[in-house]
């Protein structure tokens, strides 16, 4: 059977065949090898690498795996890379932290055992907590890095391993490849120093725990409102992940008393039994919680995904039914709230700031155009969110910012996105529309008549594997080397190309250069105002078409008409390219 495995796949795989990998390892890939030699290409044909997320894959044997191996690999390279950075330090920390998967918290214990083993100090959480509250640690600490163990709301099969730097931000050029290049170095486990240091482990609790809510308490703008609303009925689920306790505590702090849970769903669990995925973008992992606020007669539903860095909600409309609102809307809310209360309370100096992701909505810059705030856009990531409040700092004041993919930020002391204080602040701002008689539903509706309709859409098509990986770079080059003369009738006029760096006027033919890292993105900008971006996932094997358009609406009454009319024209774009 080996006869049909590629040459470097097999040296690869045959030297997990020996020492120094345990018995167990060692069984599964001579059984690869025999019996499933597809499974033993995907398991060791590349290395897994740090993407917009960090390392991530499926658990498993193998150098394209998430296991003990390579966990421990990763960290060896990462504790190398923070000596070769703070030479001479003798107290280099980090924080670690894991979410509910199976095997988070063996994967945590092993890059504790690995860092303090290399004398490096480590704060490691007692047990599962939301990746936002090692972004915290990071900061409160002084720590230099930090590792949270999660593949955020990827399926039961996935886990991974997100790597901080110590501003508390995931890691950015030029760490995040050097940190590759030491871990390329550990081409072996013999060369990973597994002689855990006790004494250099510190345990972190509850205790912690309440500092980390203190901190969110102090973003709320508006608590006479929730003194007024704080019987406002919430519907809150974690999925079955690390926002079970704080989410609700945040909520408490806030002053918010009647959060109602979703039992089956307060279940720590990494296999995840009531949902088919644990991602609050999917409508179906909102079903049970919007079933109970339902019954419960609640106005406002979130739910968070494992690793507590993304919310979902759910709100009812003009016939008194639950909709969901992407992350674009929601973000839109968030943002709208935040600086018309900022306005308010005549916190705006002119030195404020808000900052979105090149793919998330255009309304946020109107928005902010509105109240004087600057703005800035970045690649898709929160990391390079976290690396404009880091540019920032002292000389500007970071209010707010998020991505379409549900992930929001308030306030600078964390520095990725926060599901915890992001629900707080949701809440907030529901309880803020209905304390002057409205629903974050309607509140919306007026944004659009104030600012536009803008009508966006994500399309995420999955391409498993190599082969996988392979249709994904021919998909992208293709886009890159013929971009469509029309799109939906109407002409193509600009391009952006992420990539290399450039952006192309169609119309007078100029060409600029982009101010951004490079990325495999594309951007098209048509002659109606139409944006559509093009984008290989960092994190999964997708390819994300994003879509995004916008139209006049006169008033609220309006609305059902010209939404119509925009999701046909974005259906007419998909049609136009083929997807």
């Amino acid at each position: 059977m080996s006869n049909n495995i590629d040459p470097q796949v097999l040296n690869v795989a045959l030297r997990w065949t020996q020492a120094p990998f345990d018995p167990e390892t060692i069984e599964q890939v001579k059984n690869l090898i025999e019996n499933d030699p597809q499974e033993l290409t995907e398991c060791f044909y590349r290395n897994l690498e740090f993407g917009t997320g960090g390392l991530r894959g499926i658990m498993g044997v193998g150098t394209n795996r998430m296991n003990k191996y390579t966990v421990a690999m990763a960290t060896q390279g990462l504790a190398n890379y923070l000596k070769k950075m703070f030479p001479g330090k003798s107290d280099i920390s980090v924080a670690v932290a894991h979410d509910c998967r199976n095997n988070s918290d063996f994967f945590a214990k092993i890059t504790a055992q690995v860092m303090s083993a290399n004398g490096i100090r480590v704060y490691l959480f007692e047990g599962l907590r939301p990746t936002p509250e090692l972004s915290f640690a990071i900061r409160h600490f002084g720590c230099q890095s930090g590792v949270v163990i999660t593949a955020s709301h990827n399926p039961k099969e996935y886990n991974g391993y997100k790597a901080y730097w110590d501003d508390g931000g995931q890691l950015i050029a030029p760490h995040d490849k050097n940190v590759i290049a030491e871990v390329e170095k550990i081409t072996d486990p013999s060369l990973v120093r597994f002689n855990e240091n006790p004494s250099f482990i510190k345990y972190l609790g509850k205790e912690f725990d309440e500092i980390y809510i203190a901190n969110i308490r102090k973003l709320s703008l508006s608590p006479e409102v929730i003194q007024r609303q704080k019987d406002f009925p919430i519907v809150f689920t974690p999925i079955h992940g690390t926002a079970v306790e704080l989410v609700p505590m945040a909520l408490k702090a806030f002053g918010f008393e009647n959060v109602i849970g979703v039992d089956e769903q307060n279940v720590i669990d990494g296999n995840f039994p009531t949902v088919h995925s644990p991602n609050p973008e999917e409508p179906a992992a909102l079903s049970m919680a919007i079933k109970k606020a339902i019954e419960t007669g609640a106005q406002l539903v979130m739910a968070t995904d494992p690793d507590a860095d993304r919310v979902g909600i759910a709100v009812r409309d003009d016939k008194n039914e639950f909709i969901l609102l992407n992350g674009n809307q929601a973000a839109s809310l968030l943002i709208y709230y935040l600086l018309t209360k900022w306005s308010e309370n005549k916190k705006l100096t002119g030195k404020e700031f808000i900052v979105k992701t090149i793919v998330t909505s255009e309304l946020l810059f109107d928005i902010a155009d509105k109240y004087g705030v600057k703005r800035f856009d970045v690649l898709t990531g929160f990391k390079y969110i976290a690396d404009i409040i880091k540019q920032f700092e002292g000389s500007m004041t970071f209010i707010g910012g998020g991505e379409e993919s549900y992930g929001y930020l308030v306030g600078d002391f964390v520095r990725d996105k926060d599901a915890v204080s992001s629900c707080a602040m949701l809440a907030e701002t529901a309880a803020w529309a209905a304390d002057n008689g409205k629903s974050m539903y309607e509140m919306l509706k007026e944004l659009y008549v104030e600012f536009g309709f803008y009508k966006e859409k994500l399309l995420s098509i999955t391409k498993k594997g190599k082969a996988g990986a392979e249709e994904i770079k021919e998909l992208m080059e293709r886009f890159r080397n013929n971009p469509p003369e029309f799109i939906a009738g109407s002409k193509l006029v600009m391009v952006k190309d992420y990539k290399l760096g450039i952006c192309r006027n169609i119309v007078n033919r100029s060409v600029e250069t982009i101010e951004l890292p490079k990325s495999d993105v594309l951007q098209f900008f048509t002659e109606d105002g139409s944006k559509i971006s093009v984008r290989p996932s960092g994190t999964e094997p997708k390819i994300k078409f994003y879509f995004g358009i916008k139209g006049e609406l006169k008033s609220t009454a309006g609305f059902d008409q010209v939404n119509e009319a925009l999701e046909n024209r974005i259906s007419e774009i998909m049609n136009d390219l083929g997807v």
